[in-house]
């Protein structure tokens, strides 16, 4: 059996990490918010923008986890600007009063982990 190479393996984690963040989101919107000292209970709207965001982290592993090659590298490009953008979001909401800093920073770091991760699995 041949070895993973770098960019299979990280692109491996960073589909089991986008599944496990979409299936909780999801599944448990409540719980997966406030793992990252958000609040979403009684609020529907939040809740539904939440699964609306787990969708995407579950299509995003799934085509990456789907793909090879030039294929895959596209796939990849796309979630990290995901992440980039949700990172943005998170220190725009924080610092227009709209979340807690230490929750923008951990949602941020999240997903500026992600783009890395991307980024490595991107990689020629």
């Amino acid at each position: 059996m041949a070895a993973m190479s770098r960019q299979d393996t990280a692109a491996t984690a960073l589909a089991a990490l986008r599944t496990g963040i979409g299936v909780g989101a999801w599944v448990a919107p409540s719980p997966a918010a406030r793992m990252f000292g958000l609040r979403v209970d009684g609020n529907t709207e939040a809740v539904l923008m939440a699964r609306l965001f787990a969708v995407r982290d579950v299509a995003l592993a799934y085509a990456t986890l789907g793909t090879t090659g030039p294929a895959r590298r596209t796939v990849l490009h796309a979630g990290i600007a995901c992440d980039v953008l949700d990172a943005a979001a998170a220190l725009l909401a924080a610092r227009r009063g709209g979340i807690p800093r230490g929750s923008a920073a951990l949602v941020a770091a999240v997903a500026l982990a992600a783009a890395a991760t991307g980024a490595v699995a991107a990689r020629p």
